[in-house]
């Protein structure tokens, strides 16, 4: 049957889609499915931009960061929590902070909002779009596109098991007799969940949990409804769509069933869909993998508008709680420059723990695994993954970031502050964007109880911060939620500020030795040079400054101390941990 759209769409968008779809479902009617898509994506009443946003520097600034929270961080018992989640955004990160990703915030089942029942709603123990609307007035809007699969209680996964349109054919089934030998599994449990339907038993594809059944891109339907969602989203006021769990999204038995070319070519899809929309949208991808995996999401500056800086996690806090910036410099000597158009989306701390897999390759096997016994002691909990052949490996350490820098290897002591501060400088002054997960923020320590009550490992970094108590914390000179946030709002601000912290602008590492990690960044323009250095020790280092060959004439000064610093001295003292951001002055 034709498209009842009769709109006449670009024709170099409708050859691009094309192409895509052609790699995609190549035994389709690709000119139909082709309209299809503009339909679903686009919708009624909304037209393309008649060319493509060209690949640039124009879609971020070095005043881009982005706050990441759940809907239900801060709570009071009486309120709305998105209206004190708005609330506390206005009054304690106004100016701050620009961007805001909220955790996903539908209806769900499980996961804390990952096992999603209905893409179209917003959960209303937070509440309502309005809420969400008012947000994104204020704040650029991320939002989780959960792709890969949905909750096994929403109403297509109902439908399928009931055999009725559209749900019935929307989720992906194996055969216990199918070799899924190299499926690479983030979890332990058994991958297929057996199921009974009014056609008999059958078994569908759990890569996450078994109450969160995988969708069956093979079947066009599904990625109909999908562009449905975004454009819906878009409407909402969401303007960077996080994709979660892409790398699993497309399956083939005999596999690995990650990182598939049908999956890399729907990205490449929708990374053309967001390049025609008049909105500035941003795609992001959420892959958890090893860096080099991780990498292959840009693409040909033709895939994700930027990804996770997945690495920089364990190995800055190796580097701190080692003592050496060994490992984190090797990869930073490695890391390519984003392409243009691109970015990295930097964090240190995230909703879930500190990834492992990042670290493969990167950190040899004996350090992952004394970092993993020291995480431990500082009160973390491990979360492990099924391996090939048998057997399970740590995949991430539930942890509070505050709380996983409490000591070092040489044990505890009184430089927690410190440590703390240094990684998310450092993680500021990288090239890319900066993202704060909210008790980072916070100095939000392990959430012991909430990780008994519901009995899993991520939610000992899930803390629900009670708005009155925190209020009276924040107003505390002497708390230390007053001292951390006060401090990186003032870091935040300063790095807002300097052109040399542009996202893409020119980065260099420097080679200091082992106690320090360095790299030069320089504008886009040429015009500031910034010498973004740190002591990841808890000694007192000593640098020549020759090594930084500070041009003579221009005046230097530490951003962050406000201390000049003449060319021709000749050591530059870093205190336990201190971070330097030295610029030329403009």
């Amino acid at each position: 049957m034709e498209s009842q759209d009769s709109r006449k769409y670009p024709t170099q968008l409708a050859a691009r889609l094309c192409s895509h779809l052609e790699r995609i479902y190549p035994s389709h009617d690709i000119k139909k499915l082709c309209q299809d898509v503009q339909t679903a994506y686009w919708g009624n009443g909304i037209e393309p931009r008649r060319r493509a946003r060209m690949p640039g520097n124009s879609l971020w600034s070095e005043k881009d960061n982005t706050l990441i929270t759940y809907g239900n961080s801060i709570i009071d018992g009486a309120h709305t929590p998105l209206d004190l989640l708005d609330d506390f955004l206005l009054t304690c990160l106004d100016g701050v902070i620009s961007g805001v990703h909220i955790l996903p915030f539908f209806p769900y089942t499980s996961d804390d909002g990952f096992a999603v029942t209905d893409y179209y709603q917003v959960n209303s123990s937070l509440g309502s779009w309005s809420h969400i609307s008012r947000i994104a007035d204020n704040f650029t809007l991320m939002s989780d596109l959960v792709i890969n699969h949905m909750s096994s209680q929403g109403e297509w996964f109902s439908q399928y098991r009931q055999d009725k349109a559209p749900g019935n054919r929307f989720f992906f089934e194996a055969n216990i007799e199918d070799d899924i030998s190299q499926v690479v599994r983030p979890r332990a449990h058994p991958l297929l969940r057996k199921v009974e339907t009014v056609n008999g038993t059958r078994h569908v594809w759990c890569t996450f949990s078994h109450d969160q059944v995988d969708f069956d891109f093979s079947n066009p339907d599904v990625l109909l409804e999908f562009l449905k969602i975004m454009r819906f989203h878009i409407n909402k006021g969401v303007r960077t769509i996080r994709l979660d769990a892409v790398a699993f999204m497309w399956k083939q038995i005999g596999t690995r069933c990650i990182h598939l070319p049908q999956t890399h070519e729907i990205v490449r899809l929708m990374r053309t869909l967001a390049d025609y929309s008049d909105e500035k949208i941003i795609l992001i991808t959420e892959t958890n993998v090893p860096n080099a995996e991780n990498l292959s999401y840009f693409g040909n500056r033709n895939e994700a508008h930027a990804i996770y800086n997945f690495s920089l996690p364990p190995l800055i806090v190796h580097a701190l709680l080692f003592g050496t910036s060994q490992y984190l410099n090797a990869w930073q000597m490695a890391m390519p420059p984003a392409q243009l158009g691109c970015a990295y989306f930097n964090f240190v701390a995230s909703h879930d723990g500190i990834g492992m897999r990042p670290a493969e390759g990167l950190l040899p096997d004996q350090e992952i695994s004394q970092m993993i016994d020291l995480l431990e002691n500082h009160g973390g909990r491990l979360s492990k993954r099924a391996v090939n052949g048998g057997g399970e490996k740590v995949y991430e350490v539930n942890i509070a970031l505050f709380d996983a820098f409490q000591g070092t290897q040489d044990g505890l002591d009184t430089l927690q502050k410190e440590r703390f501060l240094c990684s998310q400088s450092v993680m500021m002054a990288l090239e890319g964007i900066p993202g704060f997960y909210i008790h980072s923020l916070l100095a939000t320590s392990n959430d012991y109880a909430f990780l008994e009550k519901t009995g899993h490992n991520r939610s000992i970094n899930r803390h629900q911060w009670d708005y009155t108590k925190l209020n009276m914390l924040l107003n505390d000179p002497k708390s230390v939620q007053n001292q951390i946030l006060l401090e990186l709002k003032r870091r935040i601000k300063i790095r807002s500020q300097q052109a040399a912290f542009h996202p893409n602008a020119t980065q260099f590492t420097l080679q200091l030795g082992t106690k320090l990690f360095g790299f030069w960044r320089q504008s886009l323009d040429r015009s500031q040079s910034i010498f973004a250095i740190a002591n990841v020790t808890h000694e007192t280092v000593t640098l020549p400054l020759i090594n930084l060959n500070l041009i003579e004439g221009d005046q230097w000064i530490d951003l962050l101390s406000s201390d000049s610093i003449a060319s021709k001295t000749s050591d530059l003292e870093f205190a336990p941990y201190q971070c330097r951001w030295i610029s030329n002055q403009l």
